[in-house]
């Protein structure tokens, strides 16, 4: 498919059940979605698989370049947004990756969980970077293919390595010169990461060396750090059965439910109603209200909200159409307010009023769109 972001028109492709958790998976410098192939392949029997051309990438439009690291973080939160899809686990190698590091970093409540696949911090800025753009300013992604092949893969002679190459050779210079400059031009951030996260690294990587797998793994408290052996910087395709398994442990771990329907509801009240509001409520427990958050903690957030029939965008909107129809009002404002979180847009409140107006009454859904502008608004400022 193609969609219309901002500037460009993205080419994506989406597989595996509408009701799955979805995954997006983002692909190196000088390759497109097709790197992912094998491990989209297995996940997608689950999830929802989501994956794009990089800006200049593929079938992607390539705009003028440089490019900035912000751009591309941009770029992959907007096809969140323009699929409905509040908050997804990310994937990403080498520049994926670090895109994915970043997303987790600047939009938290927009990343369930991370995969950091041969990517770094940091990429040596100019004098890592500057001579290479030089090449292919001057003679295109054929000046650096065969350098580049070699740190991507261990052996030069297996098909699916041969398939690097053309992709890399099928690149437009422009955006591959777009994104170089993105890497080129990275300042030192702070970081601050707190969903579960997995590092994978080859263990014969030269562009982003186990060094830098293992500052990744220090830098975010209770990442796990896998090691593929006898692997390059792309292991996608030349260690497939490796990457996939290491893909697949990470989403059992970062999708498992807790123990208890009470530790579930808890997660997912969360991940919907956002950290503040659920800090502030459970602030203010006492005895006489106690027992009812346990009935709607383990019942319906833990019970309800967890199965896997519907999405929680999905849940969403039919709370927003069941609240504005029998006019619970300040229920309304807060399934209005998890919307940041849930991925419905302004405009599908406004189709779920219409439908209240249609079936529960005109004036009542024109209470609830009043409240619905008062708090979408107040969310802006």
């Amino acid at each position: 498919m193609f969609i219309q972001l901002d500037d460009i028109a993205v080419h994506a492709e989406v597989s595996g059940p509408a009701s799955g958790a979805p995954v997006l998976l983002l692909h190196s410098l000088g390759t497109n979605l097709h790197m992912w192939d094998p491990q989209a392949e297995a996940l997608a029997r689950r999830h929802r698989v989501i994956r794009m051309d990089m800006r200049g990438h593929g079938l992607t439009e390539a705009t003028p370049g440089p490019y900035t690291m912000d751009r591309l973080v941009e770029d992959a939160l907007a096809l969140l947004h323009a699929l409905g899809i509040g908050a997804a686990h990310v994937g990403g190698v080498s520049i994926g990756g670090h895109i994915a590091l970043r997303m987790a970093a600047e939009a938290p409540e927009r990343v369930l969980s991370v995969m950091a696949c041969d990517t770094a911090l940091e990429f040596g800025g100019p004098a890592n970077w500057q001579g290479r753009m030089d090449a292919v300013a001057a003679g295109g992604m054929a000046a650096v293919a065969e350098a580049t092949l070699g740190r991507w893969v261990v052996d030069r002679s297996l098909a699916s390595s041969r398939g690097l190459k053309r992709m890399l050779l099928a690149t437009d210079p422009a955006g591959w010169l777009g994104c170089a400059a993105a890497l080129r031009d990275l300042a030192p951030r702070e970081w601050r990461i707190h969903c579960p996260t997995t590092v994978i690294v080859g263990d014969r990587d030269e562009s982003t060396p186990l060094a830098a797998a293992q500052a990744i793994h220090a830098a975010i408290p209770g990442s796990k750090l896998v090691v593929i052996a006898e692997a390059g910087h792309i292991p996608n395709l030349e260690r497939e059965e490796a990457m996939t398994r290491a893909v697949l442990a990470h989403m059992k771990l970062a999708t498992a439910l807790p123990e208890t329907a009470a530790e579930a509801g808890m997660a997912v009240r969360r991940r919907v109603l956002g950290d503040a509001h659920v800090d502030r409520s459970e602030a203010g427990l006492t005895a006489l209200d106690l027992p009812f958050r346990d009935f709607i903690l383990e019942g319906v957030w833990g019970r309800v909200w967890t199965r896997p029939g519907l999405s929680h965008r999905d849940r969403s909107l039919l709370c927003l159409g069941v609240l504005a129809a029998i006019g619970h009002h300040d229920e309304f404002r807060l399934h209005v307010r998890a919307t940041r979180n849930t991925g419905v847009t302004p405009e599908e409140i406004g189709e779920v009023l219409l439908q209240v107006a249609a079936y529960a009454g005109v004036p009542t859904a024109n209470t609830a769109l009043k409240l619905a502008k008062d708090t979408l608004k107040e969310m802006e400022g």
